[in-house]
């Protein structure tokens, strides 16, 4: 015998989002801590723009940005 009462309803996972096509939008899981690929994505970016603008800048000046003439 099954319990089909509101409160072994509410005990399961919600229904995913669907598309047009019917399929499933999985839901996300907020971070909790630690190392997870999107701060991984983002800080590889950031790393990227402060790569090329220190580039930039030694180019700028005509030196490296460590050593003064």
């Amino acid at each position: 015998m099954t319990d089909t009462s509101s409160s072994a309803r509410s005990r399961q996972r919600p229904l995913a989002a669907r598309t047009e096509l019917g399929t499933p939008i999985p839901l996300r899981r907020l971070p909790r801590w630690g190392f997870h690929a999107h701060n991984e994505l983002l800080h590889g970016r950031i790393a990227m723009l402060g790569f090329i603008a220190l580039v930039a800048v030694e180019w700028w000046l005509g030196h490296g940005i460590l050593i003064w003439p």
